[in-house]
């Protein structure tokens, strides 16, 4: 019997052996139940040792590798190893999955720990970052992911007492992380001295920020914080693998095979030494420990499971074993007892006995082991050892018989004969020997015909024949004992076996799928009494087959639980059971086999349980033996959806064609058209490939879709409304329960579902980026809060959304075949059911993931194909519709019964709320009660049946129905044919639309006279609709073929028709019937033309490149016009009839004269003379601008053109509907568009004088009706008929030509390059060995003193001062640390809107640098947000009075490098600084601006990358809502609407976009300008709001827009001179205030205060002392503005009084390098390359006096006196001025370079100047304002850094760019060589970064970056530093060893340019090259 059935019988897993303690660690736990958890293989295992049962989680399909225990001790979590590995958090009681975590990692899950309130889980991947996420497991959803370390992690820890922190360890490292928003935070713990840096193993967090964690030598170390505190010296003799903390302390175990206990401080209380246990053995090692109460358990490398007693901890019990290292191969069972024998590489033999699931005996051999047989009477046992040799052991007491070496190679298979006589062994050699057992095992043959390694032997029943397999895939068979080879057929033939592991042969070929010749099967063993096969393969997997079996691809039963080799199978000597032997997973597992007559009874049906996976799976072959498909089904699965190009690819070829247009970037593009186009009416439905897709909504009208046009049809005004979002085929929709939204999913490569409101049409979310191709099923919750989506990808994979937020829920694989139906439960809204090919799935939704079970068919009915599916109204029933016309009846997951409901498959099926209505191909709709036990009433859809208020025509009687739904008395019915019913339950018929069915549509035509037009199809049909208020089709004609084109004659009494076998009709208009037919072609007729006159002659184009013209009154043909090249595309007569103009698909345009078909050659010029009866060609100079830059993939395939000759309308391959102005000149004319059609359109014509346009769709069967709407722009008065605003075209791309304006201020933003610290360069380019890495040459004193011990008391004179002290204090104080206390600066040169009041005013943020200040006006103190590591871009003040005073910082950063430097949004807290959340970004570069939403939830960030990344936030949760890209060009500002969470405006560069947040997804509208007077699309710099959704931006030209929705409704012109870079608008008052770029003026300046609509403003001077003429930032107050100015000072004007008050200063953009401090006060002065010097002043913080020089100043310096300043110019000039007024005293210019640093001497009589040419020049200041030059020092080998003088004036210091220092006397400026004169010198000051003394101040990595600046203070005993990564360093002076100890201090960007203590030590100041801040900080 050929039966390819699965059979009927089963397997269950009844115990598994062993225990997984190889590479994995801390696996092993008490539950609360007191049962041991842990996992070997694929398989999770609860112990209960008291009952010594086993119970199974099976929810993993590859080897689990991690595991951990959840506080509540029930729940564990799992991970694996896999491509796409996965977690599960599964109940240990129920052994039920709970909850799913999909996607965080690949490679696999490391390691897994839960927090301490259980609500989170860690988990650690296996891959080359070996990624950390943080789940919220319940959900399902990362909370936050990171790269965990270049190495390795071993062990992941939570800390118990604070809970937003964990701790990690593994090789050569641990690390803290704390978790914070969705940033998970790492430092690095520091071993210091305490202890060796190494490899740590284990950890567990305790209290009081404590850490314990064991190393790789055995010692424990013990952190506080991050610091290594102290270490418990050799805890255990070698690596502490497991660490476990419990209440009663810590328990550890190690290499060592000790178990230790410690008390909870970390003190020992006891030592368990395994090794030396009864079981115990030398080399055991401890991977995982557990300890509870009064019990430990202990896992081992070697599998074992020991459990002590703490009572008689000597006595350790030994309560699970399994095989350890290598792998295990061997198997067999005893003949005559259920006892199993096991050998493995571990070499150990060990007996199982099967009844006590227990091992009974173990002897260790000396090779390893990888075959074992019985004897037949099972006394004796033969183990087949890896170096070839065999051994015969003697069962009672394991003694060896006899060992026997005859071969080389592994013996893989040994088997006794039946009879008992002889011993079959088969090696790799390829021989098989045999060996008789009577004689002592002496050899009596030998089979040698195989060419490959022996597999699998069998002998015959009466010992005559033994068949072997081999490698090769060879079946032999030979003559026992002497070993001749059989050949002939005939002797093989009646041979009857005595065993079957044969895994060649006809009896098994079913085993091997279809074309395969794999060799993965490894093992197989017959059970002949059941006839039945089990097979172990390499993919893990047990399968059950009927035997023989003897088709391929025979179906089978499949169980997982090993992990990747199946390496042996066998019955047990009783059947009872199966036992199987996993390769690399060492385990035994043992399977219940339950025969047939058990299941039947309907034994536990559980043992189907959630896993449909785990105990039973049919097989995947495709089932053979169930009736054909219903060709429905069978059409409907092989349709594809996948497009050449998806829209979604529209942008990139946009991208690509950009370049190409900038070649025409000087054609100015032609206008688009004025008028525009509503979508009015569509015929068409879609059922042919879609179901359930029609339902009433609320208020009664009916929704369906057709195209990409989700429909919504009001029956009583026969009128349809559109939503048009769409943008390809729909293929799905659904509604709401409330019955007020619907949701649709679409064709494409991420296809979106959009969910949106049926009344106001609006898209209330739009969900994607999980799907592929298409989503083919929706259905909603019952609680209507989620969504299940199904899509068309290879796994018709399922999607659970929370739809309103737009995040998705859970994901799973659906099947591997079709869905058609998914059906969520209505009483429980976490099941759902799924139908399609040959499947029914009953889904459970756990956590981020699904689980299944299959139905079980039972005896009652076979596996089908399931089209409908419906639940009951009780809870677990489920009826689901089968292709044979049968209803199954279900309560989950068993079938109860089928009933006989149609003939054909049951499409559609609708629940009641007491009965059914089903819906069948058979074209009859039925009622029937509750449980199908009744058909109450049946419906026939015919035609006589419809009533006369019907909108059409039935194409055929009993149409197959595809859709049903129930309401309002009616029942609505879709058919496949693409009508839609209205059944009334008395029995009338309405028919309410309808459309062409499967089959493209190309034909079109409209009639001359009367409303009316008609349709060819390649249906077969010919039809004709109605085209005024009355839309309905009016006659219908079946064809033989299909047609692809019509035509009417001049009068519309005839309609000429081509069909695609080549022939055509002409046919009477109104009856349809035939007038006359020709067949003179081979190809289809592609287009057909009568003469304009009086149709005297037709012209008929075919695919045969051929026009035939025929005289119509004579029904000849008169001429055929030959030339085209390629097929004929489009026709058209000229008006006199003469002329045809011809287009062909190679893009020819060519001319024909009538009658005869002349070819004319015509010239452009007399072209364009030529009157054309019609237009529809696509090709020629009119038309030029009608192909799109990337037309190489699309092409145009229709147009059509007004009577008037304006408008001409376009279908292109991408479904959209364009309108040009004609003629269409130059390329790439501007248009507008409108989508509609899905992929293609394939015919468009003006029909009704031009009021009205049609446009047929291709495949997606639709006609549609579209009205021209008069005029286009937005005017006062009501343009529209109806007064709607204008229909979205989405008008053509904007285009580079179009100037945005230009401002130089926004140029050189537009250019910023953001660049991270992490890539700071050296601000100066120096050059040489740095310090830190030149050798030291020794003085030959210190050569001497190295050689001979120095005496103890030196006899040289005593060293001198390094410096000189100013005796500042008696005491000498060292400055332990520094404290911010004051920022000069504020970042206005190119940042906006980061100024902000806070607390009613009291207050002002704002930033520079990497620093966010906190500024009190009360007080004029400043306190600091310093957490950023870089630049700060943007910031913002959350408005809700509910985050009172929360700030949102943006920074810059840059994504590719290390974690810590992915740019970051910090949103934080004024008062407490405390941060609230980080948020690691998506955008490259850095975060351009952020903006809080109304309710202050969301946060909205743009980044400044390419693609200028608009990312929305859920900013307490750290979670990130949607990304989507902004703009090609830089967006400058993106604000919410003031009043909004789901409405925000982005501007920028030529753009602005209106935005929606529609739940997980960004949706945007273009601004549309319109044809408002002289107003075009400019550069937009800020935005600001008012009421009734006005917006309003500011310009770059000084305009501000006003813009109503997305529609400009007018322009304030000139509201500022230059650009306006900044608005503000309150929602107290509506008003506005704007800030941009203008001079001062009696009535103008850069701030102005609005009304709410613009119309009238007041403008404010700014009083600074100097004119203010360029605003960047402003906010409005309590009647008080704040601005920003471009050049960094922040000013308030009171609005009444328009006094300003200047509250900050600081330098403009511009590097500062000059900083010097005064000499006996409390002042400071810097200069900068902005051209000024200014004088601060230390105690009141604020600016003293500025002096602008015209020129960038270098370097400044005070007399020692303080009574005058010199400073030093870029151009080389050098200045002295004197200090209390600034005036000039002299000025010298010597240099044409820049001076670098200038110096008084202490004795004030020289002036040191230094200069980048590599001079020092010497000036004489004793004789006045002369400045005479004394001398220079030569022999300088780079440009000059620092100079320093010595106290007594005599000496100079100078460094170089070439990190040298020399010293020169002066003022002679000679060099002094001598090192014991330069030791001796004591300075006056020391500002060098060179020099021995301050050796140590070089980091470890300034090879990428320079120490630019140091300072030594007044005592001497302390140096601050400032480098090019921007941190200011405090180090001790002298600081000699290299690396020095030291402070840092974070705050400047990426350089630090000076450093200076003032005179007294209280501060430091230090000055930044970028970020053109002064930092003043307080020495403590």
């Amino acid at each position: 019997m050929a039966d390819r059935t699965a059979p009927r019988c089963q397997l269950r897993l009844e115990w598994v052996y062993g225990y997984r303690g190889h590479q994995c660690r801390n696996n092993l736990y008490y539950t609360a139940g007191k049962e041991v958890v842990y996992f070997v293989a694929g398989v999770g295992v609860v112990y209960n040792t008291r009952e010594h049962t086993q119970k199974f989680y099976l929810g993993h399909n590859d080897d689990i590798i991690s595991l951990a225990l959840h506080p509540d001790r029930s729940l564990v979590a799992t991970g694996q190893v896999g491509k796409d590995p996965y977690v599960c958090v599964w109940d240990t009681f129920t052994v039920h999955t709970v909850s799913l975590l999909r996607d965080g990692h690949t490679h696999g899950i490391a390691c897994l720990a839960f927090s301490a309130d259980g609500q989170r889980l860690a988990s650690v991947g296996l891959d080359a970052k070996n990624t950390v996420c943080i789940w919220e497991w319940k959900r399902g959803k990362i909370l936050a992911t990171a790269t965990g370390h270049s190495d390795r992690i071993f062990d992941i820890c939570w800390d118990p007492f604070q809970q937003n922190r964990l701790v990690s360890c593994g090789v050569k490292h641990i690390k803290f992380w704390a978790l914070c928003g969705n940033a998970l935070t790492p430092k690095r713990g520091i071993f210091g001295k305490t202890g060796d840096l190494q490899t740590i193993l284990c950890v567990a967090s305790a209290k009081d920020d404590t850490t314990y964690s064991g190393a790789l030598n055995g010692d424990i170390y013990v952190w506080k914080g991050l610091n290594l505190i102290r270490t418990v010296q050799a805890a255990h003799g070698a690596g502490i693998f497991s660490m476990y903390a419990c209440e009663e302390g810590f328990a550890t175990g190690g290499r060592d095979g000790c178990v230790r206990l410690w008390d909870v401080d970390f003190k020992p209380i006891t030592k368990i030494d395994l090794r030396e246990a009864e079981q115990g053995y030398k080399g055991l090692s401890i991977r995982s420990v557990c300890w509870r109460a009064d019990r430990i358990l202990a896992g081992t490398q070697d599998s074992e499971v020991f459990e002590v007693m703490v009572r008689d901890r000597d006595k350790p019990l030994l309560i699970m074993q399994g095989h350890s290292e290598g792998e295990l191969w061997a198997l067999d069972v005893h003949p005559k007892k259920p006892l199993a024998v096991t050998g493995s590489d571990d070499r150990s033999v060990r007996l199982w006995s099967l009844v006590d699931h227990a091992l009974i005996a173990r002897c260790n051999m000396e090779e390893a082991v990888r075959s074992v047989a019985f004897s037949i009477d099972g006394s004796q046992l033969a183990l087949g050892m890896k170096d070839g040799s065999f051994t015969v052991l003697r069962v009672r007491d394991m003694t060896e018989v006899v060992h026997i070496k005859d071969r080389k190679e592994v013996i893989h298979e040994m088997k006794f004969s039946p009879d008992g006589a002889y011993l079959a062994v088969g090696s790799n050699d390829g021989l098989v020997d045999v060996y008789a057992v009577a004689q002592r095992y002496k050899k009596v043959g030998e089979c040698s015909k195989s060419s490959s390694f022996i597999t699998h032997l069998d002998w015959s029943m009466d010992s005559k024949v033994l068949q072997t397999n081999d490698g090769a895939g060879e079946r032999l068979f030979y003559r026992m004992p002497m070993g001749k080879h059989l050949s002939s057929k005939e002797e093989i033939k009646g041979i009857h076996w005595a065993s079957w592991n044969s895994v060649l042969g006809s009896e098994v070929s079913g085993i091997w799928p279809k074309y395969s010749n794999l060799s993965d099967i490894n093992a197989v063993d017959a059970n002949y009494s059941s006839a039945v096969l089990v097979t172990g393969d390499d993919y893990g997997l047990v399968k059950l087959y009927r035997f023989p079996c003897l088709k391929k691809g025979a179906k089978f039963k499949k169980y997982i639980g090993h992990s990747a080799h199946v390496t042996n199978v066998h019955w047990s000597h009783d059947l009872q059971w199966v036992l199987t032997t996993g390769g690399a997973d060492h385990s035994v597992f043992q399977w219940r086999f339950l025969p047939e007559g058990v299941m039947n009874g309907g034994l536990d049906v559980n043992v189907q349980d959630s896993h449909g996976d785990s105990n039973s799976e049919e097989s995947d072959s495709d089932v053979s033996d169930v009736p054909e498909l219903d060709s429905d089904i069978e059409q409907e699965t092989q349709i594809n959806y996948d497009r050449q190009v998806y829209k979604e690819d529209l942008p990139q070829l946009r991208q690509q064609s950009r370049e190409k247009k900038q070649q025409v970037g000087s054609l100015k593009r032609q206008r688009g058209p004025e008028q525009g186009l509503r979508l009015h009416f569509v015929h068409g439905y879609r059922g042919y490939d879609c179901r359930n897709n029609l339902f009433y909504s609320q208020s009664g009208e009916v929704v369906y879709h057709v195209a990409a046009v989700g429909v919504v049809y009001n029956r009583q005004q026969h009128s349809q409304r559109f939503y048009l979002a769409h943008d390809d085929d729909i293929l799905s929709l659904t509604v709401h329960p409330l019955k007020d939204y619907a949701a649709t999913g679409q064709v494409g490569r991420d296809p979106a579902i959009h969910v949106w409101d049926i009344q106001t049409l609006k898209c209330l979310s739009l969900l994607r980026g999980f799907h592929q191709r298409g989503v083919c099923a929706l259905d909603f919750s019952a609680d209507g809060k989620s969504l299940v989506s199904v899509a068309i990808d290879d796994n018709h994979s399922i999607v659970i959304w929370d739809w309103k937020r737009g995040e998705k829920l859970a994901t799973a694989r659906g099947h591997k075949d079709k869905l058609f139906v998914v059906k969520c439960n209505p009483m429980v809204n976490d099941r759902l059911v799924t139908v399609g090919i040959k499947h029914i799935k009953f889904w459970q939704h756990t956590g981020g993931g699904l689980t299944f079970r299959r139905g079980v068919f039972g005896n009652l009915g076979r596996l089908e194909t399931m089209m409908s599916v419906c639940y009951g109204r009780s809870e677990a029933l489920v009826f689901s519709g089968a292709a044979t016309g049968d209803v199954y009846i279900w309560k989950e997951p068993l079938l109860l019964k089928t009933i006989k409901a149609h003939d054909g498959p049951v499409f559609s099926m609708f629940s009641l709320d007491k009965g059914f209505v089903t819906g069948g191909k058979d074209g009859v709709v039925e009622l029937w009660d509750d449980m199908f036990e009744r058909c109450l009433k049946t419906y026939a859809i015919k035609r006589a049946a419809l009533s006369p208020g019907s909108k059409g025509l039935l194409l055929e009687d009993n149409p197959s129905i595809r859709a049903i739904t129930l309401g309002h008395g009616h029942i609505l019915v879709g058919t496949r044919n693409g009508e839609v019913l209205e059944i009334d339950k008395t029995g009338p018929m309405t028919l309410l639309v309808q459309g062409h069915m499967e089959g493209e549509v190309w034909g079109l035509a409209a009639h001359p006279l009367m409303p009316v037009c008609a349709t060819v199809s390649d249906d077969r049909t010919l039809r004709m609709w109605e085209l005024s208020a009355n839309h309905r089709m009016v006659a219908v004609r079946k064809l033989k073929k299909g047609g692809r084109c019509c035509a009417f004659s001049p009068d519309g009494k005839a309609l000429a028709v081509g069909l695609n076998d080549g022939s055509f009709l002409v046919v009477n208009s109104d009856t349809l019937e035939d007038l006359v037919a020709f067949h003179h072609r081979r190809e289809a007729i592609s287009d057909i033309r009568f003469t304009q006159d009086s149709g005297k002659y037709l012209a008929v184009a075919s695919h045969d490149n051929f026009v035939d013209i025929y005289n119509v009154l004579t029904s000849k043909r008169v001429g055929i016009c030959k030339g085209a090249s390629s097929y004929i595309t489009h026709i058209d007569w000229d008006s006199h009839g003469k002329l045809l103009q011809v287009n062909s698909g190679a893009k020819e345009q060519l001319f024909f004269e009538a009658p005869r078909g002349k070819r004319q050659t015509i010239r452009n010029s007399e072209l364009e003379k030529i009157e054309w009866a019609s237009w529809t060609c696509v090709l020629g100079v009119t038309c030029e601008g009608i192909w799109p830059t990337h037309s190489d993939i699309t092409d145009v395939n229709a147009a059509s053109l007004t009577k008037d000759r304006m408008l001409l309308a376009t279908g292109d391959d991408f479904g959209f509907l364009k309108l040009f102005s004609y003629p269409v000149r130059g390329q790439y004319a501007r248009f507008k568009r409108y989508v509609g059609h899905s992929a293609h359109v394939t015919n468009v014509r003006w029909a009704l004088d031009d009021s009205t346009l049609l446009t047929v769709g291709g495949a997606d069967t639709a006609l549609m009706i579209w009205a021209r709407e008069r005029g286009g722009g937005e005017g006062e008065g009501p343009l529209y008929r109806d007064n709607r605003p204008p229909v979205d075209s989405e008008e053509s791309d904007d285009d580079i030509e179009e100037d945005g304006g230009y401002d130089s201020d926004v140029a050189r933003e537009k250019t910023v390059d953001y660049t991270s610290k992490i890539y700071a360069a050296n601000i100066r380019e120096m050059r040489g060995t740095k310090p830190h890495q030149q050798l030291k040459e020794l003085s030959i004193e210190e050569r001497y003193i190295i050689c001979s011990p120095r005496p103890p008391v030196s006899r040289a004179a005593p060293q001198p001062e390094k410096l000189q002290k100013n005796n500042v204090s008696k005491k000498k104080k060292v400055v332990e640390d520094l404290v911010l206390e004051h920022v000069f600066g504020f970042r206005g040169f190119d940042c906006r809107n980061n100024l902000h009041y806070l607390n009613d005013g009291s207050e002002i943020v704002y930033h520079t640098a990497a620093t966010a200040i906190v500024h009190s006006l009360s007080t004029g103190t400043q306190s600091f947000y310093l957490e950023h590591t870089d630049d700060i871009l943007c910031l913002t003040v959350n408005q809700h009075p509910k985050y009172k005073n929360i700030i949102a910082t943006g920074q810059i950063g840059d994504v590719t490098e290390l974690p810590g430097t992915t740019p970051s949004i910090h949103v934080w807290d004024v008062m407490s600084k405390q941060t609230l959340s980080i948020l690691r970004c998506p955008h490259g570069k850095g975060v351009g601006y952020v903006n809080f939403s109304a309710t202050g939830k969301l946060l909205l960030s743009v980044g400044v990358e390419p693609e200028h990344t608009i990312t929305v936030w859920r900013w307490q949760e750290g979670a990130r809502v949607t990304s989507k890209g902004g703009h090609p060009d830089r967006i400058f500002v993106v604000e919410f609407r003031p009043d909004s969470d789901s409405q925000f405006v982005s501007v920028g560069i030529k753009h602005i976009k209106f935005w929606t947040l529609a739940g997980g997804s960004l949706m945007y509208k273009k601004g549309v300008v319109g044809s408002v007077e002289d107003a075009r699309m400019q550069t937009m710099l800020s935005v600001a709001f008012g009421a009734n959704n006005l917006t309003f931006t500011g310009a770059i030209n000084g305009d501000v827009y006003v813009w109503r929705d997305h529609y400009l409704l007018r322009v304030v012109a000139k509201a500022h001179t230059g650009p306006v870079f900044t608005m503000y608008t309150t929602l107290r008052d509506g008003l506005i205030v704007t800030g941009g770029k203008e001079r001062p003026t009696k009535e103008g300046g850069a701030v102005k205060l609005w009304d709410q609509e613009m119309k009238r403003c007041r403008a404010f001077q700014l009083e600074t002392g100097q004119q203010v003429e360029c605003v960047r930032s402003v906010c409005r107050g309590k009647g008080k503005i704040l601005v920003g100015t471009k050049d960094g000072e922040i000013i308030e004007v009171g609005e009444k009084n328009a006094a300003s008050n200047l509250l900050m200063n600081s330098h403009t953009q511009g590097e500062i390098w000059g900083l010097a401090a005064h000499p006996s006060k409390e002042m400071f002065i810097s200069a900068s390359d902005d051209g000024t010097i200014r004088i601060w002043d230390l105690a009141d913080k604020k600016l003293l006096n500025k002096v602008s020089l015209g020129h960038p100043a270098k370097c400044v310096c005070y007399s020692p006196d303080g009574e005058m300043v010199s400073v030093g110019m870029k151009n080389g000039e050098l200045l002295l001025l004197l200090t209390n007024s600034l005036k000039m005293w002299a000025k010298k210019r010597d240099r044409s370079a820049a001076i670098q640093d200038i110096r008084f001497s202490p004795d004030k009589r020289l002036l040191a100047v230094g200069s980048v040419e590599s001079t020092v020049d010497l000036y004489d200041l004793t004789l006045g304002p002369a400045l005479n030059r004394l001398g220079y020092c030569k022999d300088i080998p780079s440009f000059v850094i620092q100079m320093d003088f010595s106290a007594d004036s005599r000496f100079i210091q100078v460094s170089t760019g070439s990190y040298k220092r020399q010293v020169h006397e002066v003022p002679s400026g000679k060099m002094v060589t001598d090192q014991t004169v330069i030791d001796r010198i004591t300075w006056a000051t020391w500002t060098s970064i060179l020099g021995d003394e301050v050796m140590g101040i070089w980091p470890r990595n300034a090879d990428k970056a320079d120490v630019n600046c140091a300072c030594v203070s007044h005592t001497g005993l302390n140096v601050v530093t400032g480098d090019d990564f921007g941190l200011v360093k405090l180090f001790d002076f002298p600081c000699t060893e290299k690396f020095a100890k030291h402070k840092r201090y974070f705050g400047h960007s990426a350089h630090v340019t000076n450093v200076r203590f003032s005179y007294d030590d209280k501060y430091v100041i230090s000055t930044g090259g970028d970020d053109c801040s002064v930092f003043v900080w307080k020495c403590l």
